[in-house]
Order: C-alpha cells, then structure tokens, then sequence
C-alpha cells in the first residue's frame, strides 16, 4: 500500500484553481522534496494532507486512510512554515506537552537528541533564536512518532550549521523507514537529500523521478568563466548557446553542444577566457527549465 496518494486532486479558492487535476503516490519509506515556484500548490498540497483543507475535487489517502482519519491515529506529523510557540514554557515542558497528546509517543529523550535540544531543555520558548525554533518545531512534528512526517521550508531561518545538523537528525528520523514529504526553495537541499523530486507549477505535475534523472531530463550542459570586467555582447551568439546570464564578474551560458560553444569562445571571440568549467544541467537549471515550460 502506498504512503500517500494523490488521485486528480483539485483545490479552488474562488475564480483561483491553486490545485489542478494532481495525481501521485508516494511509496512508504521514501524521502521527497516537493518543489515549485510560489504559488505552484505547494502549501494547498500539504494542507490538504493534513485534513486543513478539504479538495474541491479528487481524493487522498494516506495508508488508504482519509486525511482526518491518519491524523487522529497519530501516523502524521507536520512542521509548517509558521506557527507559534508558548512562549511561557521551557523546550522540554513544551515538547513534553504535545507528545502526551499522542497514542504512541516517542520517549522525550529520543526527541530531543534528535532534534539537538539536549542543551536548550531549560531555554524559554520566547528565548529561542530562529534556528532554535524551527529545531523546536521538528521536534514538535515528531513528538507523536508519525509514520509520515511533513515539513514545509524546514531549514527556513537556520544558519549552516544548523542546516546541516538538521538535515543528519531528518535522515536518522527517516532511517526507521519513515516517509518524509519536505517543500523547500533550497534545490541544493532537495538534490542532496530526497531519493524523489516532484515537481509542481501552477498547481499541476511538472516532473517527478530522482533529481538525476530529472536534470538529465532537461539535458544541455553549461559552461562558466571567469569575464571580469570584460564585455559579455555576442556572448548568446555563439553555437549551441541557449541562455546567458553574467554575474559577479562569472559568465554562465547554457548550451545544447558544449564543444561547439567552447571552440567559438575561443575562436571567434577576443575574450581572456580563464577559470573555464564545464557541467552538466543542475537541479536549479531542470526547475528553472519545468517551472518556465508550465
């Protein structure tokens, strides 16, 4: 049975259809990011997951369970962009509280080192960094030991560090064979850790597979050098050349033949070219790609 299903799922806020006509299943165990630009149906999704909100059209199943149905026996956990904390509670009396709301609670100690809060214990809700407070809320989404566990832009507000400790205590959570369904605008975080990519625009399914086989859906290559100061006109002439972009002294051209592009950069062009690379599409390059085409 799978985890999570999707079956022509349709969401609409008046003359809005935020949600149009998705269908997906989600295998049990699985990691995915859910990417899409704003306002793709990203958050409605989620919602709508968690029994929030109700389809205009479609259905969903979670373990072949209704939405409400899985939230009442604790198999979901959720940590969304926003939501406050008590403020008067230290981090242990506030996660200490909600896991007692659970049929099946994980022990509190198991909580908090996952969510590397052994050291905030005594910390008040309200004397929390950012961070600090995106950690507390994963604990909180965890607190009930769900079999699916649902993160809306999770890293939001943490530093690097923090994001990558983050990341190693949702791979530990995940190692038991949970599912774990994240959004996130970081594509860094979503080619590094999802065995899946599904992506939305304008409320549809745009792509869904591993993030290579999604960048090698794209295809092209790019080819960045270093440019300086130097001028970047009839760079988006040159052969094979799709797309230009010049920033912070680096020129990036996007190209479908990288060897016709590079031979004429140096050919027909009076340019130092140094610092030369050659990669394939990104996962940045696949999104921008999905996103523009929908």
């Amino acid at each position: 049975m799978n985890a999570i299903v999707f079956d022509q799922v349709s969401k609409r806020y008046g003359d809005v259809l935020a949600v149009d006509d998705l269908s997906l299943a989600i295998e049990p165990g699985k990691t995915v990011a859910l990417l899409g630009p704003n306002g793709a149906g990203k958050s409605t999704s989620i919602n709508m997951l968690l029994g929030l909100l109700r389809p205009t059209g479609g259905t969903i199943t979670i373990h072949g369970r209704t939405p409400d149905q899985a939230v009442r026996a604790g198999e979901m956990g959720a940590m969304l962009q926003n939501g406050a904390l008590i403020p008067e509670l230290s981090v242990k009396e506030l996660i200490d509280l909600v896991r007692r709301l659970y049929p099946n609670p994980m022990p509190l100690e198991e909580i908090l080192k996952l969510a590397d809060l052994s050291d905030l214990v005594k910390r008040r809700a309200n004397k929390l960094s950012g961070g600090q407070s995106q950690r507390v809320r994963f604990a909180l989404a965890i607190a009930g030991a769900p079999k699916i566990l649902l993160l809306d832009e999770p890293t939001a507000a943490m530093d690097v560090e923090s994001r990558l400790r983050f990341w190693a205590s949702m791979h530990d959570y995940a190692a038991g064979g949970r599912t774990v369904l994240f959004a996130t605008h970081y594509l860094e975080e979503a080619d590094e850790h999802s065995d899946r990519v599904i992506v939305i625009a304008r409320g549809r399914l745009a792509a869904d597979g591993t993030a290579a086989e999604i960048k090698a859906g794209v295809g092209g290559q790019v080819v960045r050098f270093t440019l300086g100061e130097q001028p970047a006109a009839g760079l988006d002439r040159l052969p094979g050349v799709t797309a230009v972009e010049v920033a912070a002294g680096r020129a990036t051209l996007h190209t479908s033949d990288a060897d016709a592009t590079v031979a004429a950069l140096f050919r027909a062009t009076t340019l130092d070219v140094r610092g030369l690379q050659l990669t394939g599409a990104d996962l940045e390059d696949a999104f921008l790609a999905l996103t523009r085409e929908s």
